[in-house]
């Protein structure tokens, strides 16, 4: 008996003292998740207090909302045009989306890379169980989303919003954030590969908004049409889940519940997946390659573009669908905008564009080049990987040097945005063949602009991955975010213009009534995307090999 005590009091230190470890490891990225988080929630109530004072104001872009299932898509349940209701419509869903890529990252970081690492193995070498690292990302997880929930309901109270409803907020973003740890936490026992178990979190969150996006433009609305009822459809999606806890409208406990419940059955089942795998090992076994290589793998650039091409396919797609959404819903939206100001202000302020289907293809493009970005952000974030593997020692060794090896990988980063963005302009004229209007124009300079944007994170994510190798993922997927929340919504939140113009997204160039282009900060974008790629390729030849993670 005292054996087993002495047994149980080692394990638990050991997930005691690695779970202050892991909080170590994130003091400063986990704060500015959070703080961005509760920054977010803040600025909404902000801008929905400038921009729709008025509950007319509010009720008119509810009902356009609700009448038009782009926007709804977009957005989130609407439960009503009382300010508090109507902030929880604009921001809940993206409130969530970044508590859930917190804690995705988060869930992958500590788990599945420390084994690829070698990390885990010496843990586990020690009188701590295998099991103590998983159970300390568990702690360090719910910490995270605790805290997460405390700041968003402080944010809101600071905002002079009703306590409760504030508490149900913070409460439904923090319990979606643990539902997406749970996913990411099973990825990693399934893939044995951090960009694998990172691929799924990922997938998840963008398949639940969207799941839940369009689950609720399929509901029912009330008879004023300021509320709408989800579609079932939404119930598949924990963003569903957190939107119909209706924070400052119902209040709603049962969702919550849901929430909490489906996150301990997914945390759970990544627990006894563990169990089934051995150290380093993954569920779902590595695909094995050919016995000899093809001759388009005999230099550098092709292999690259042979490990990263599944990579560039699935991104392509998701762009391929977006631009024929871009083009294929433009004339819903011109419909809806002509009959009714409010939805003619959104978009206009979102695309800066008076002509709303033209302001549509901005809107949706802008997607494509989040998309891009996100593309090339993995692309680099997989060199870095590679060199935490080992696998960039033994080809620096040999004749490929260090620019080689990083050219390498940005020319494998360069022609993915161009796949990305050629994708979404192969679907925006798919969407336009069925239609009578004259958008050619603004989907190729649409797709151009995007590429230009995408090169800045491509660009920015390479100098990190040379100078600051250890922050090369986080910095490059939190770059992207930072971005997509001040470009994309920053009009929305009533941010200053001088703040919204940091973000590659809102310098993209537009057409003009005229027929001309207004290039708008796009020639400072290439210029510094040059420079900065310039600047990488020039610092790596001296940079030192950094396998640790």
């Amino acid at each position: 008996m005292s054996t087993l005590v002495a047994h149980r009091t080692s394990h638990a230190g050991a997930v005691r003292s690695l779970w202050a470890l892991q909080t170590r490891r994130d003091r400063l990225q986990l704060p500015l998740w959070i703080l961005g988080n509760a920054a977010m929630a803040a600025l909404a109530v902000t801008g929905v207090t400038q921009s729709y004072g008025t509950d007319p104001e509010r009720s008119t872009l509810l009902a356009t909302a609700i009448a038009n299932p782009v926007i709804l898509t977009f957005r989130g349940l609407p439960s009503g045009s009382a300010t508090p209701a109507f902030t929880g419509f604009l921001i809940v869903p993206f409130l969530v989306m970044i508590a859930a890529f917190m804690s995705s990252f988060l869930a992958v970081r500590h788990t599945r890379a420390e084994e690829e690492s070698g990390r885990a193995e010496l843990i586990g070498a020690t009188a701590a169980s295998r099991r103590a690292v998983i159970w300390a990302t568990i702690l360090h997880g719910i910490t995270a989303n605790l805290v997460t929930a405390v700041a968003i309901a402080v944010a809101f109270l600071a905002s002079g919003l009703p306590w409760g409803g504030s508490v149900m907020a913070g409460l439904a973003t923090g319990a979606a954030g643990l539902v997406f740890l749970g996913i990411a936490l099973i990825g990693a026992q399934l893939f044995a590969t951090a960009r694998g178990a990172n691929a799924l979190g990922v997938i998840a969150i963008l398949a639940g908004f969207l799941l839940s996006g369009v689950g609720n433009a399929l509901g029912t609305p009330n008879a004023d049409l300021t509320r709408m009822e989800s579609s079932p459809l939404t119930w598949f999606s924990p963003f569903g889940w957190a939107e119909n806890v209706r924070p400052f409208a119902d209040d709603a406990a049962g969702p919550l519940v849901l929430l909490l419940g489906a996150a301990a059955a997914a945390v759970l089942l990544a627990y006894l997946l563990q169990g089934r795998r051995d150290l380093g090992g993954s569920l779902v076994a590595p695909r094995r390659g050919p016995a000899t290589a093809d001759w388009v793998l005999r230099g550098p650039v092709t292999l690259v573009g042979r490990l990263t091409r599944g990579t560039i396919l699935a991104w392509a797609v998701g762009a391929f669908l977006t631009g024929a959404l871009a083009t294929s819903l433009a004339a819903v939206v011109q419909e809806m905008g002509g009959s009714n100001p409010a939805v003619a202000a959104i978009l206009e302020a979102m695309s800066e564009n008076d002509d709303l289907q033209a302001g549509t293809v901005v809107i949706f493009f802008t997607v494509v080049g989040i998309l891009a970005s996100c593309c090339a952000v993995q692309i680099i974030a997989r060199a870095r990987q590679e060199e935490t593997h080992g696998t960039v020692e033994p080809v620096w060794a040999a004749s490929v040097g260090r620019r080689t090896w990083l050219t390498s990988y940005l020319v494998a980063a360069a022609v993915a945005i161009c796949a990305v963005d050629g994708a979404a302009a192969l679907g925006a004229f798919a969407g336009l063949s069925r239609t009578s209007a004259d958008l050619a124009a603004d989907v190729w300079v649409g797709a151009a602009g995007q590429a230009a944007v995408a090169a800045v994170f491509l660009a920015i994510t390479a100098l990190v991955l040379v100078v600051l190798p250890r922050w090369t993922t986080g910095v490059g997927w939190s770059i992207v975010v930072l971005a997509t929340i001040i470009g994309l919504f920053g009009p929305l939140f009533g941010l200053p213009d001088q703040l919204t113009r940091l973000s590659p997204f809102a310098q993209t160039p537009i057409l003009t009534a005229g027929g001309g282009v207004d290039g708008r900060g796009v020639g400072g974008i290439i210029v510094t995307a040059a420079v900065v790629l310039a600047l990488s390729v020039w610092l790596v030849r001296r940079r030192p090999l950094v396998t640790a993670g």
